[in-house]
């Protein structure tokens, strides 16, 4: 009884510091937001400001650095938004000529199944109705999430903002804080520091190479398919490819929707294909060789995780929790010390027979 009395509160205790800290995270969220994205943008960019600060000043390749990326994102969108223009009379067309030979098809589903035109007009009509009364509901959600563009934009500044000092004086941020700390457990703080950012650096850099490959793919899947937007459905598949789990699933199923009603059935299933294959090349080649022994979870706790964010932040918490959880167990897995492991995992059935 007493060693369950003192695991219990011990375990109390470790629930009441995780919960204090969720709670303080969502009151300072966008401030947390800023500083994670700045670390991932850090990670991203170190090694290019590195290459950049072997012949300038620190400040100067970190502007470099900075100005490279932004250019990189800038000419990605200006290509998406370039070739959305250029399709779109010819997709509206397409899209349009697919929509009415899926409501052919659905006239003649199998098992006796049908959906008629009348049965679509009045799901419109009930979609209408719904506005009409919601509508006083609808403009404040809109001016709710007016809101929330100003807290993203705010995010991205001081996202940007973090990033610069992170890649100009990163090491002398650290080194100060470092020298805070009683000297006894420096080496352990630094210690932990080092496997710790090592493991997040690996996993932010090697999630960007997997999603730009799946993009890149995807893109030529697409192309080859004669699919409308493919730069765009690219551009989807690249950044779903940072959700865990359902991201690049999602993405799919669009494309595969876009192929539908372009291009009829045969083509969205061919679309459907191939991108799982990109799935299927991502998580068996890819991922282990980009990413390597740097974030070494099990898929059961990648699933358990993913689940756990969404419910806790959404979307967001699906996207930061597998760098934490990595990160946390990276630091447990060097600090511990390991017992050594058992022998057979097997009971012996004769040890315990009367």
């Amino acid at each position: 009884m007493r060693k369950s009395a003192g695991w219990s509160w011990r375990i109390l205790v470790v629930i009441a510091l995780i919960s204090l800290l969720v709670w303080a995270t969502a009151r300072i969220q966008l401030v947390f937001v800023a500083v994670f994205l700045g670390l991932v943008i850090t990670a991203v960019l170190r090694p290019l400001v590195n290459v950049f600060a072997k012949v300038m000043p620190r400040g100067l390749a970190t502007a470099l650095g900075m100005l490279s990326a932004l250019a990189f994102v800038g000419g990605l969108l200006t290509y998406v938004i370039t070739s959305v223009t250029g399709q779109w009379e010819t997709l509206s067309e397409q899209f349009s000529t697919g929509i009415a030979q899926l409501f052919a098809l659905a006239q003649n589903l199998p098992f006796g199944l049908t959906i008629t035109e009348d049965q679509v007009n009045e799901w419109l009509e009930q979609g209408q109705t719904w506005l009409q009364e919601n509508q006083s509901d609808l403009l404040n959600r809109a001016a709710a999430g007016a809101g929330s563009v100003f807290e993203v934009f705010a995010a991205l500044a001081l996202a940007i903002f973090s990033t610069v000092f992170f890649l100009a004086r990163g090491a002398d941020m650290w080194k100060w804080f470092l020298n805070q700390l009683p000297a006894k457990v420096r080496e352990k703080w630094m210690l932990a520091g080092g496997v710790g950012w090592y493991t997040f650096s690996g996993y932010a850099r090697g999630t960007v190479i997997i999603a730009l490959v799946d993009g890149i793919l995807a893109a030529i899947i697409l192309l080859i398919a004669g699919v409308p937007l493919a730069a765009p459905l690219a551009v989807l598949v690249f950044i779903g490819a940072f959700i865990p789990l359902v991201g690049a699933p999602a993405a799919m199923i669009i494309a595969m929707v876009v192929a539908l009603a372009v291009n009829g059935p045969v083509n969205a299933i061919l679309v459907g294909v191939g991108i799982a294959l990109i799935g299927q090349f991502e998580g068996h080649i890819l991922q282990p060789l980009v990413m390597g022994k740097q974030v070494s979870l099990h898929p059961l706790v990648v699933a358990l995780a993913v689940t756990a964010g969404t419910l806790v932040a959404g979307i967001l918490g699906a996207v930061i929790v597998i760098p934490i959880v990595a990160v946390i167990w990276a630091v447990y897995a060097k600090l511990r010390t390991l017992d050594p492991p058992m022998e057979d995992m097997e009971p012996d059935t004769k040890a315990v027979e009367p």
